[in-house]
């Protein structure tokens, strides 16, 4: 009888869902952008918009017209001192900072998420305590070997941090070699592997990378370490906020010529979310994907 008004209580959610547009999608991110930017001032942290939320800033001065997520990337140094500091000023009120490797958050890079609102994405969580509130993602940007062979070394560790972190977050896939992958990693330690991929202390190399900040090919992920010793600011929406100075050398690694539009059919959202509601809190979603499998999407936004 309880399972049964539970599914019926399911029905008639799903029956007023107050499904959030991309466009309010947008504008929550938005704010939570805003309010990172606020942190970020007072406690003078430099940050910088990142990968589709850069391109967004220089080709549209927003977000790009299909995105549905925003990217921010900070200096190792800056983002452990965010992560240490955040809290003193932070509107916890309205909003949650999701702590890399924290309770409930076993991934190796953290969140904004927006109190009251829901962002349920393509995977079934093993931990339910999980705050699943819309979010911005906020990145770390790692040292990186001058040696190519250390560099490549680098990037394969943090394939084992990855594929760790997302089994124990819950992660769903067809592919039986990535099965595989993510069981022996599982068996793994986690900190020998995360301390090659930060190559901690290591300030003086030429090059950083993003490699925890879902890197699949390499060579899109490694940089020059001058293209983020300044920042400018760009318009994005209805403000300015920091982009690299030398954004037009990390747009092109990343995007090749980013100037140009894809063609009109690839211009899709990746639709990181099966469900965005801004008026109801994820708590009440508990239940929703159960039973429900899920085609997950990977291409670029660009």
């Amino acid at each position: 009888m309880e399972k049964h008004m539970e599914n019926m209580a399911m029905e008639n959610m799903e029956k007023n869902m107050p499904e959030a547009s991309l466009e309010q999608h947008q504008a929550a991110l938005y704010t939570l952008l805003c309010e990172l930017d606020t942190v970020c001032r007072k406690l003078e942290i430099p940050y910088q918009l990142f990968a589709g939320s850069m391109l967004g800033a220089v080709r549209h001065q927003g977000f790009i017209p299909w995105d549905d997520d925003l990217d921010v990337i900070l200096m190792r140094e800056d983002y452990d001192r965010l992560l240490a500091e955040a809290d003193a000023v932070l509107d916890h009120s309205r909003f949650f900072l999701q702590k890399e490797f924290s309770s409930h958050w076993p991934m190796f890079f953290s969140k904004l998420r927006l109190n009251g609102t829901t962002c349920l994405e393509k995977f079934h969580p093993k931990d339910t305590a999980c705050h699943q509130g819309v979010y911005i993602d906020i990145f770390p940007c790692d040292n990186a070997s001058d040696n190519a062979l250390m560099r490549k070394m680098q990037f394969y560790a943090s394939k084992f941090v990855v594929a760790k972190s997302l089994y124990r977050r819950g992660y769903e896939t067809d592919s039986m070699k990535k099965k595989i992958f993510m069981q022996l990693c599982r068996c793994l330690p986690l900190q020998p592997f995360l301390s090659l991929t930060k190559l901690a202390g290591r300030g003086d190399t030429q090059y950083v990378h993003s490699f925890l900040g879902g890197a699949s090919k390499m060579e899109k992920s490694v940089y020059r370490r001058e293209w983020f010793d300044k920042q400018i600011p760009m318009t994005f929406q209805d403000g300015a906020f920091s982009v690299p100075a030398e954004y037009d050398a990390l747009l092109t690694t990343l995007y090749g010529d980013y100037m140009e539009l894809p063609p009109e059919e690839d211009r899709k959202c990746k639709q990181h979310a099966i469900l965005v509601d801004l008026t109801h809190s994820f708590e009440e979603y508990e239940h929703f994907r159960d039973g429900m499998t899920f085609d997950i999407l990977t291409r670029s936004i660009r």
